[in-house]
């Protein structure tokens, strides 16, 4: 039995979707919600213009070359606008910016210090993971590792593992792998597609998913979930960290501020109405825990089943 796919929006949304409709308007609020997180970005010390300017001056032919992968057909849903960037995430500028924009859109899930936000989000997911697993993983795999921020992390939890990051952006990666020769990080980069690694079966004590779901049609999180059980050894985890949609600061957002959410998140309706415990659970899950770590995301947990 498969689980059945809801993406019907709420009245809310359709009223924003009905705005996002209407192209003019939907390229006003790209660029209004790409010009708040900047504004945000420079006021907590973070210098998104400086820091892409650094990183626009480097010669990243040979970096792209070294981690791409020129076999690879990307999926119709990744080919598109994502985070107010025409060409989503494959763009140089994507690339270079999504370190900033990090730290601008967590600088205000707690009150303060806000440029603390983002360090602590990762810490908050960190904490209930080590809880959860009573061995150490000694092979992770971190899918859609972007930049690689999510994966540096990890390795700092769990520095005796072997870390893979894997992503289908080669433009991510390339400033992934610059940051870990930067760091002397030995992190294995692969330039791939999450529902179907090419990894051999039962290769992982853990597959880790920090914020990518929710940038995923409901097909494709199902097919990564099936993938993540296939490449995990027998007893080990998942874990998800993400948007929780039972969030009271989601439900209570102010409508222009969901329009310039949502004109950068294309599958945010398909990610809200998607049952994540059910759909975990058919893909050969035990039934996961689902926590609260922070006041708007969620950290889930699944054991392989048997």
């Amino acid at each position: 039995m498969s689980t059945t796919i809801n993406t019907t929006p709420d009245v809310a949304s359709r009223f924003v979707n009905s705005i996002l409709a209407i192209k003019p308007l939907a390229n006003l609020a790209k660029h209004q919600a790409r010009q708040m997180m900047i504004k945000r970005a420079e006021n907590i010390g973070v210098f998104w213009t400086k820091e892409v300017q650094q990183l626009q001056a480097r010669d990243w032919a040979s970096d792209l070359a070294q981690i791409q992968n020129p076999q690879l057909n990307y999926p119709d849903y990744y080919v598109t606008s994502f985070h107010a960037y025409e060409t989503g995430n494959l763009s140089w500028q994507a690339a270079f910016e999504v370190e900033s924009a990090a730290h601008a859109v967590h600088s205000r899930i707690w009150q303060k210090p806000e440029n603390q936000g983002d360090a602590k989000l990762r810490q908050s997911f960190h904490d209930i993971l080590k809880n959860s697993l009573s061995v150490p993983p000694q092979d992770i795999i971190d899918l859609g590792c972007s930049v690689g921020m999510s994966t540096f992390a990890l390795q700092a939890i769990y520095p005796q593992a072997q870390i893979t990051g894997l992503d289908l952006s080669p433009y991510f990666l390339a400033v992934a792998n610059y940051r870990s020769q930067q760091r002397l990080a030995h992190i294995n980069w692969v330039h791939g597609q999450a529902e179907s690694t090419g990894i051999a079966d039962a290769s992982f004590d853990l597959v880790s998913i920090f914020l990518m779901c929710h940038e995923l049609p409901q097909s494709a999180t199902h097919q990564i979930f099936a993938e993540a059980r296939r490449i995990l050894r027998p007893g080990g985890h998942l874990a998800i960290m993400d948007m929780n949609p039972q969030s009271e600061i989601y439900k209570k957002m102010p409508t222009y501020i969901l329009t310039l959410l949502k004109s950068t998140e294309p599958y945010l309706d398909e990610y809200f109405s998607l049952d994540m415990e059910q759909a975990l659970i058919e893909a050969g899950f035990q039934t996961p825990t689902i926590t609260s770590n922070s006041p708007r995301h969620r950290t889930i947990i699944a054991q392989v089943s048997g």
